[in-house]
């Protein structure tokens, strides 16, 4: 049986594996949001950054669906559980995807824990003032926003508050 796994933040950008395969493909019942504090990898315990998750909703997250190698799967398992399960933040589950190509994928995906303390709900003011100035082991938060932004519009998948915030973060920085 094939593994995927979907993508709607970093793993968009950076998957971290040999994707054999990718569609893009929508979740329902969810919507990609920064509520999310990350204190390891995009900031610290005393300067959280804000990372994206899938928070239920009534909505859709349009993304992609990704297919490890068959022969990788494990590998991609355990690399995935590595990455996102640092803290638990993130509840792994299996979720139902609609492909553009009109199939339905099972694939895993990296779903909020709401009752853990990372996971929080900002206006896109603070959410902004949080991602200007956060810095983490895997880099500045500001890269982590601009990388999902970009392959987003490259998708052409809409996102008005991801380019909300991309301009008002830019003006923190002195960009815009």
């Amino acid at each position: 049986m094939a593994f995927w796994v979907f993508g709607y933040g970093s793993l968009l950008w950076d998957p971290g594996f040999d994707v054999a395969e990718q569609v893009r493909a929508t979740l329902p019942g969810y919507h990609r949001s920064f509520c999310m504090l990350s204190i390891h990898h995009r900031g610290t315990e005393d300067d959280p950054g804000l990372v994206l998750a899938l928070d239920e909703a009534d909505a859709t997250c349009t993304g992609l669906a990704l297919r490890a190698h068959d022969h990788e799967a494990d590998k991609v398992l355990a690399y995935l559980r590595d990455r996102e399960l640092i803290s638990s933040a993130y509840l792994e589950e299996t979720v139902q995807l609609q492909a553009d190509d009109g199939r339905d994928i099972s694939a895993l995906a990296y779903v909020i824990n709401r009752d853990h303390v990372q996971y929080c709900q900002f206006d896109l003011e603070k959410q902004a003032q949080m991602i200007a100035t956060a810095v983490g082991g895997r880099g500045p938060n500001t890269d982590y926003l601009n990388n999902t932004a970009k392959l987003l519009a490259q998708l052409q998948i809409p996102d008005p508050d991801m380019d909300w915030l991309v301009t008002r973060v830019d003006q923190i920085v002195g960009l815009g």
